[in-house]
């Protein structure tokens, strides 16, 4: 499961990033979208290796009061979707 995880978000486009926010009525700035980007690039598998290491909180400066809302509440539904499989 891990390498289908690993090739996916080798091949992941911020494009990608972009649709799948906006599909979940997020719409990211132009900063926002950029942080969400790298920092998924760059995290995912620290995250993914411990989902409850993520400290949401510590990035609240990055978005807008409205998009932070929604992304707290998109990871909470993706993670009671699909945390049993981590």
């Amino acid at each position: 499961m891990f390498e289908i995880i690993r090739r996916y978000m080798d091949k992941l486009t911020i494009d990608d990033v972009k649709n799948f926010a906006n599909n979940n009525d997020v719409l990211l700035n132009e900063h926002e979208l950029n942080f969400t980007y790298q920092f998924v690039k760059k995290n995912w598998e620290v995250i993914l290796a411990n989902p409850n290491s993520l400290n949401l909180e510590r990035y609240k400066n990055e978005f807008s009061e409205e998009n932070f809302a929604k992304i707290k509440k998109l990871i909470t539904i993706y993670y009671q979707k699909y945390g049993h499989y981590l």
